[in-house]
């Protein structure tokens, strides 16, 4: 199977942030020597400001004023150090909402209903796509477009998009409900030249019974609660197309890739990414989805978000990997699990060795090494490493895991294990929500389903690349 080259996006201008616009520093963000150095981010990164920047960001919050704190903010928003600090817009008339939609009347009808109520989307021009609906949509107060045949979501949303005609387009899957205000807080964002996308959080709507408890604290399509840049190999990799607020002429008339029928909102941000765009996550905005309620859609609904990974692979590489690992952290961390006692040691003296080159690295011209900050900053990287292996090894990897309890003991004893613990150190944040037994069951139930997906998509493309791990991108 070989992949179709995506349509071309066009490059980002080279406008700076408009006076005016603010920033704000992520409040995780520590600060150092007196003020003189953040560390925050992701990846994890150590900034220092020369002596001017120091000046100008004497608090958590910058206004841009000139070309010099336009530079500054720009530099703190894409180190992930800071995020846009904007008030809600007052009104957002050059918004086109697009709704692709198949065979959902009465979900489309829930989603109109719920524009007409909120103040802030209230008479925006609203073009619904029939995606070959087996009977035509009717949609009051709407531009219906209908594809004959279904072409999918990707085709759907560009003949959406080629529709509009305002600067900005919000795209809604129609098994959507937006809560009130979601644009009011999404539209300043856009006021930044350079962004292309900005996202809310998707949550789940209300409901009851096991697989809506997992939703609520693991939902797939719920990128989390704390604003991001989306960019790949970071804490926010992507976001997905069921409610999206694009910048149209970042889009081209073509955005998405009509050849994908899964991960199409994945590859939409990582080209733009390529091309120079901005892409954000602000969850201040929440749009709620219906949420499949059973287990064996579920099930099919994980194993095809899975099947995506191949197909990006062969667009994007290693962007897609499974595992994003420093060599020296994966090898102390198999040396520590598998090589007993003088492994243990081994792996010591490794992370050791990186805490000292990284000390080097840090230290200022005539300044002792800062071997506290490295030694804490290593411990860091070990145990996101750790973590990040395991979850490898319970999700994208499990068959190979299995496999391996088939011709050693060890791995009999360890994999239960793992397993265990993975699931219960990703419970804990979530304790007062959800019991842990049923937390560890249905995570390791949405794994086995996303990874065997995972595998079958690269069996049909005959390529391991979406399979193997990759380094960290370099800061």
């Amino acid at each position: 199977m070989h992949a179709s080259a995506p349509a071309a996006l066009p490059t980002a201008p080279a406008d700076r942030l408009p006076d005016g616009f603010a920033v704000r520093l992520d409040p995780r963000v520590r600060r150092r020597d007196g003020g003189a150095t953040l560390l925050g981010g992701s990846p994890l990164r150590l900034l220092r400001l020369v002596p001017r920047a120091r000046a100008l960001l004497t608090g958590d919050r910058l206004v841009v004023r000139d070309a010099t704190t336009a530079s500054l903010a720009a530099s703190l928003l894409d180190a992930g150090l800071a995020h846009p600090d904007r008030p809600p817009a007052a009104g957002a008339a050059d918004v086109t909402v697009v709704v692709p939609v198949k065979d959902r009347p009465a979900e489309l009808a829930r989603l109109l209903a719920a524009l007409r109520a909120d103040p802030g989307t209230e008479g925006l021009p609203v073009v619904v796509v029939d995606d070959g609906s087996s009977s035509p949509v009717r949609a009051a107060d709407a531009v219906v477009v209908r594809q004959g045949t279904s072409l999918g979501p990707a085709a759907a949303r560009n003949a959406g998009l080629r529709e509009a005609r305002t600067p900005f387009v919000a795209f809604l899957d129609s098994d959507c409900v937006p809560r009130p205000g979601w644009l009011a807080v999404l539209r300043p964002h856009l006021d930044d030249p350079r962004l292309a996308v900005v996202a809310p959080r998707i949550v789940g709507l209300p409901g009851a019974g096991w697989l809506h408890d997992h939703e609520a604290v693991a939902g797939a399509l719920d990128m989390g609660v704390h604003p991001a840049p989306v960019r790949p190999l970071s804490a926010v990799s992507y976001v997905p197309s069921a409610a999206l607020l694009c910048r149209r002429s970042a889009l081209g008339t073509d955005g998405f890739d009509e050849a994908l029928r899964v991960a199409e909102d994945v590859d939409l941000v990582w080209r733009l990414s390529a091309a120079g765009w901005r892409v954000r996550l602000d969850p201040a905005a929440e749009v709620a989805h219906e949420n499949p309620t059973r287990t064996a859609e579920w099930v099919r609904r994980r194993a095809f978000y899975g099947t995506g990974a191949a197909l990006l692979a062969e667009r994007h590489g290693s962007l897609v990997s499974p595992l994003v690992v420093a060599p020296e952290l994966a090898a102390a961390a198999a040396l520590a699990v598998a090589g007993g006692r003088a492994g243990r040691a081994v792996a010591l003296g490794v992370l050791a060795t990186k805490a000292a080159r990284l000390a080097r690295r840090l230290a200022r011209p005539g300044e002792r090494p800062p071997v506290a900050l490295a030694v804490v900053l290593t411990a860091r990287s070990s145990g996101a490493a750790a973590r990040a292996l395991a979850r490898a090894t319970t999700r994208h990897h499990w068959p190979l895991a299995l496999a391996a309890t088939l011709v050693s003991d060890r791995a009999r004893r360890w994999l239960p294990a793992l397993a265990l613990a993975e699931g219960l150190l990703a419970w804990l944040p979530h304790r007062h929500r959800v019991g842990p037994v049923r937390h560890v069951a249905t995570r390791r139930l949405d794994d086995l389903a996303y990874g065997a997906g995972l595998w079958a998509g690269a069996v049909r493309a005959r390529s391991a690349r979406a399979l193997l791990p990759t380094r960290p991108p370099r800061a």
